[in-house]
């Protein structure tokens, strides 16, 4: 009797831990974002899961000496709740639904231009792309896992 009960907690966890990781998308986690305008790197965010759905925070950023290590999103549209809201720590990606290899349905925000985008999300070659629709008209960025 004993061991029937060691066997079946040990089928239990097993059960649970492969659930576990069979949970684990390969968007979430930290990744670093590069300016596609100037190449440079801007920011840490990470990607997290809630309700089914992905979103995104600024977990860091990357800043010259001299500029305001933690800046305010003052061009954000004035009735968007994250109007002059510090930029450290803001969800940027909001509500992406995972589409086959994709994720889409949601949005993502550029908190320097103030711009939100219809958004795009897929992993290639190990770098998330992250594309921003407005209309006909997108920018595209690769973001590099850190580990």
């Amino acid at each position: 009797m004993k061991y029937f009960n060691l066997m079946l907690l040990l089928a239990m966890v097993l059960l649970l831990s492969s659930q576990t990781f069979a949970q684990q998308d390969p968007i979430i986690g930290k990744w670093k974002t590069i300016d596609d305008e100037t190449g440079k790197p801007k920011s840490i965010v990470e990607i997290y899961m809630l309700d089914g759905k992905f979103y995104g925070r600024v977990d860091s950023l990357f800043r010259k000496p001299g500029e305001d290590p933690n800046p305010v999103c003052d061009k954000c549209p004035e009735d968007d709740p994250r109007y002059n809201k510090p930029v450290l720590g803001m969800e940027i990606i909001k509500d992406m639904k995972k589409d086959g290899d994709e994720y889409t349905g949601g949005t993502i925000l550029d908190p320097k231009k103030g711009k939100i985008y219809r958004c795009k999300l897929w992993i290639e070659d190990g770098k998330l792309k992250v594309r921003g629709y407005l209309a006909f008209f997108y920018r595209t960025q690769t973001w590099y896992r850190v580990k």
